[in-house]
């Protein structure tokens, strides 16, 4: 018996439910707004003439992102869309896929829906491909949201490969929280440390870095310290400040231009690559360094910098 499995994620969206219909229906935007594509940007993607109608197919082909298509069976105006989803590689699978749009308040709701099975011999990895996709749908579903309510998506994804990184030190809070609530915890957390940073008189901070200490996908939760860099590991540091260290170490990088909010594409491409090319990750918990100042840049450009140290 094939282990069969289902994953719902939705979203709010501010505009009509016939926008959002038109904007999904329409193969056109998928490149847009795939939660896969930022991992292998060059994949071969086959969009047919008619993108919109009963029997369009969709189709990609690449090294990461595997290799597969999607076919619209069932169309609802303004209201559903049903897909069938046929893998060929990394393994053969066929899934029923549906986005069902329904009138919220002033705008829509979005529900992006599977429900398939797994190889028999994969019945081992049901609760973590439900994990995995439902965490692809979030992000694509906040890039969809984006892109119906603005015109443009702000993130651009782009693997550097492997650098040399480190030493340095930082100071900053430790946080726990659910990952859903990592952008309000961390902006909580920053408006405490000029106050601390001041207080304690620290030296002028210098590069913003967050440290990933622990994810717990399950749960969906994390646990994370924030800081800034110090010029040396021997300043002193009082609570409820702490300090962590990276020793000089080769990692994986990958350069994320955008809005923070769409900071999960960086890591999924990292996650991704990795497994790709069958690289081993150290102890060393991995960080990310946000290069420049978002009060004084352009959001389409804010530039964060994902390590993932290596063996």
């Amino acid at each position: 018996m094939m282990p069969s499995f289902n994953v719902e994620r939705s979203i709010e969206i501010d505009a009509p439910p016939e926008a959002v219909y038109n904007t999904i229906v329409d193969y056109e935007s998928w490149t847009k707004w795939s939660p896969w594509l930022c991992a292998e940007p060059d994949a071969v993607v086959t969009v047919p003439e008619n993108s919109n109608s009963i029997g369009s197919i969709y189709s990609w082909e690449g090294q990461i992102v595997g290799v597969g298509e999607i076919e619209h069976v069932k169309l609802q105006p303004g209201r559903r869309i049903d897909d069938e989803i046929r893998f060929t590689k990394p393994f053969k699978s066929k899934s029923n896929v549906a986005f069902d749009v329904q009138p919220s308040g002033q705008g829509a709701k979005l529900s992006w829906i599977m429900d398939g099975s797994l190889p028999w011999f994969m019945f081992w990895m049901k609760s973590m491909m439900q994990t995995f996709i439902g965490m692809d749908y979030e992000r694509g579903l906040k890039m969809i949201k984006e892109l119906v309510e603005t015109g443009k998506i702000n993130s651009q994804t782009k693997v550097l490969d492997k650098q040399e990184v480190g030493p340095f030190h930082i100071a900053g809070l430790r946080r726990r929280c659910s990952l859903s609530e990592i952008g309000p915890s961390m902006q909580a957390a920053m408006g405490e440390l000029g106050p601390l940073w001041a207080k304690h008189n620290l030296p002028p901070g210098g590069e913003l870095i967050s440290v990933y200490h622990k994810f717990n996908l399950k749960a969906q939760t994390c646990d994370y310290t924030i800081g800034w860099s110090l010029p040396s590991k021997d300043v002193a540091v009082e609570s409820p400040l702490e300090t962590w260290s990276c020793p000089h170490t080769t990692a994986l990088c990958v350069e994320h231009l955008g809005d923070y909010n769409h900071l999960g594409n960086g890591w999924s491409a990292a996650n991704q690559y990795v497994r790709y090319k069958g690289l081993k990750q150290s102890r060393i918990s991995p960080f990310e360094i946000y290069t420049n100042d978002p009060r004084e840049t352009p959001i389409d450009q804010w530039c964060t910098k994902i390590y993932f140290p290596l063996k």
